[in-house]
């Protein structure tokens, strides 16, 4: 069929509108999202956060932590929330996850929210604000929380293990983070939330004794540091190896509190503010790696190229700097690959996928989009991954999960397609095309 120069723009038009429909699931987050639904919802999550942190200061770095560990494996899903099943896995199990904190502190807030707006507010959307709760609380920044997230119906421990290590070099670092969508400037600003909380000693024990494969300390850190180090861990990695980079749980951006003293390998911790909470959020913490005295071997190592040590000193010196930037950065983050719309659920129990979304069939055909766009082998199904009681979840790749995620969307968007098409070549065949 010819096309003449009249014609030929009406064709990418239909490609377009696939485009701005499939597009459109991500653009739903907006400022005060529950202004109508739960007005009260920012006002519960603040207010029973401040409650705990009144009984328990270590929740601010706790859900720090948190939401970090949520939105870097596959965005801000709450998929971390959930627990392990008979049908599904759970990213808590996983080594980077599994000193994790916090889970009962959600759980509380959605329980108050519960009482009020059921079945309104995701857990994705609560976990966001209370980070910026808890970043307040830790002497950080105020900054906008856009909602209307959607919380995941699967988790995904797979990914859990493209997590920052507290061992990492500065290039993995990096990588680790451009993966994400982050530059090595919002890679700096990130960690700056070591700024609060504690790490555990065998999370960098080896920086004291057993450096490199030697017998000597990291060159890279203050020896008197070290001292300190040596001093408060009391030299417990001869009867506990340290954990290898593989196997090693990520820090980022929190390190995960300690709520005892008792001296044992699991338990002892420094404090990332050891200069009192009153040093400022984010000052020591630049100050201290320009002085060989970042506790994580990922912290020092900021100081090791000449792009990041450059915004080390800036923040080191600037500390209003460093709070706008971390504010900025932390709506990024919080605005990762959200599910908005049909494309997640809202859960009643945050650790629990909704099992009135369950499909009760053992054997599902493939997803429409998945056979437009890519055709499926003979023995791959698309799977929900639905927590259902009674039911397995059927397994499938992660490209199937993601056409899935848009299903609806990509649906209607290719029926708008098809009916434009058969109109222009309608027009074509009829002759009755004239501008």
């Amino acid at each position: 069929m010819k096309i003449d120069g009249k014609t030929s723009f009406l064709l990418p038009i239909g490609y377009c509108l696939l485009i701005s429909l499939i597009s459109s699931s991500y653009s739903s987050l907006e400022y005060d999202y529950y202004r109508e639904s739960c007005p009260q919802a920012h006002h519960i999550i603040r207010s029973t956060l401040h409650r705990i942190h009144d009984q328990n200061s270590t929740v601010s770095p706790a859900i720090l932590r948190l939401v970090f560990h949520d939105c870097f494996v596959q965005g801000c899903d709450a998929s971390v929330l959930l627990d392990n099943t008979a049908f599904m896995g759970s990213e808590k199990d996983t080594l980077p996850n599994q000193s994790l904190k916090g889970f009962d502190h959600i759980d509380l807030i959605k329980s108050e929210l519960e009482n009020v707006c059921p079945g309104v507010v995701s857990c994705a959307d609560i976990l966001v604000v209370a980070a910026r709760e808890s970043v307040i609380l830790a002497g950080g920044p105020f900054y906008p929380v856009h909602t209307g997230r959607k919380d995941s119906n699967r988790s995904y421990p797979e990914i859990s293990y493209e997590l920052p290590s507290p061992l990492d070099d500065l290039s993995t670092t990096i990588g680790r983070f451009a993966s994400r969508g982050f530059t090595e400037k919002e890679t700096v600003t990130l960690l700056g939330a070591h700024s609060t909380g504690k790490i555990r000693c065998k999370f960098f024990e080896r920086r004291l004794y057993k450096f490199g494969g030697t017998d000597q300390p990291d060159p890279s850190m203050d020896p008197e540091f070290a001292e300190l180090l040596r001093s408060i861990c009391n030299n417990t990695q001869a009867q506990t190896p340290a954990s290898s980079p593989s196997s090693s749980p990520s820090p980022s951006p929190s390190p995960s509190p300690s709520t005892t003293s008792s001296k044992t390998d699991q338990e002892q911790a420094m404090k990332m503010d050891y200069e009192g909470a009153g040093s400022g959020f984010g000052t020591l913490y630049y100050r201290g790696l320009l002085q060989g005295k970042g506790i994580l071997f990922v912290d020092q190592q900021l100081t090791a190229g000449e792009e990041t040590t450059n915004w080390v000193r800036q923040y080191a010196s600037d500390v209003s700097m460093f709070h706008r930037d971390f504010a900025q950065v932390m709506m990024k983050l919080s605005s990762t690959q959200v599910l908005t719309g049909p494309t997640g659920e809202v859960r009643t129990n945050c650790r629990e996928v909704s099992t009135s979304l369950c499909i009760p069939t053992h054997r599902l055909k493939p997803s429409i989009p998945a056979l437009f766009l890519r055709p499926p082998s003979p023995n791959t199904f698309v799977s929900f991954h639905f927590s259902c009681p009674s039911e397995p979840a059927l397994v499938s790749d992660d490209s199937s999960l993601t056409l899935l995620k848009h299903e609806q969307v990509v649906i209607g968007a290719l029926v708008v397609v098809i009916w434009f098409e058969i109109l222009v070549s309608w027009i074509l065949v009829s002759g009755f095309v004239g501008f």
